[in-house]
């Protein structure tokens, strides 16, 4: 891996978590407490290699749909995961930003996430992006009532104006999108974001994915030429 051509943003759909407890006979909750295990992981592994941004889809505006009992354990988990790493990523530095429709969670979390983003907005060592309870469609929707209920003129909407209403306006896009479980969608993710980030699937179950899988992604990311609409000779100049 050439830690000179490192992405300084990657997003990671976090799939498959079910999958992987199915397989060896235990409880969906199962699967996302060890897929927990794997998010520290990667945590760790982004901060020692000084990428600034990291960014998981942890639970999308279409997981309200799943069954009640599923639903409650992972709010659970949230609250046991922010009780238990928080104060560690504090210490090490890193802050921590919740994104998405917060409000549709139960008070106690919200409260929760707020304190863990007080906690650590002063850091700069690197950045955890959650995206919970949150869709790509639903940004851009919330994105576009925010510019009507300003008032904004056509002539002064432009990407930039844009990319100023999202969720993530203070976040630079993603230069790698991995996605585990082998699954060749987006699932509303980012749609704004990933214009033109590179794309890693694997079909290692997200649970199963360590450090290791993660600087498998970086290396074929680091083998890409990436040309934003240009020509590759037009790149290379």
């Amino acid at each position: 891996m050439d830690l000179k051509n490192l992405p300084q943003h990657i997003a990671i759909i976090m799939d498959g978590n079910g999958r992987w407890a199915k397989q060896k006979g235990l409880p969906r909750v199962a699967g996302h407490r060890e897929g927990a295990e794997s998010l520290r992981e990667a945590v760790k592994a982004c901060s020692e290699f000084g990428i600034k941004h990291l960014t998981v889809y942890a639970f999308s505006t279409e997981n309200w749909n799943r069954p009640k009992e599923e639903v409650g354990m992972i709010m659970d988990l949230f609250m046991r995961s922010l009780n238990e790493e928080v104060k560690k990523l504090h210490k090490n530095g890193v802050r921590i930003r919740f994104l998405g429709r917060l409000q549709n969670f139960s008070k106690e979390l919200q409260a929760k996430m707020a304190w863990a983003m007080e906690l650590t907005k002063e850091n700069l060592l690197g950045n955890l992006n959650v995206m919970a309870s949150y869709g790509g469609r639903a940004e851009i929707i919330d994105a576009i009532k925010q510019i009507i209920k300003e008032g904004k003129k056509a002539e002064e909407i432009s990407e930039e104006s844009v990319s100023q209403y999202l969720y993530t306006k203070e976040i630079p896009d993603p230069d790698l999108l991995i996605r585990t479980a082998s699954e060749m969608r987006v699932s509303n993710f980012l749609l704004w974001q990933i214009a033109y980030a590179e794309f890693y699937v694997t079909g290692v179950l997200w649970p199963d994915f360590r450090r290791q899988q993660l600087v498998e992604a970086i290396e074929v990311y680091q083998n890409r030429v990436r040309k934003f609409g240009k020509t590759e000779e037009q790149v290379k100049k």
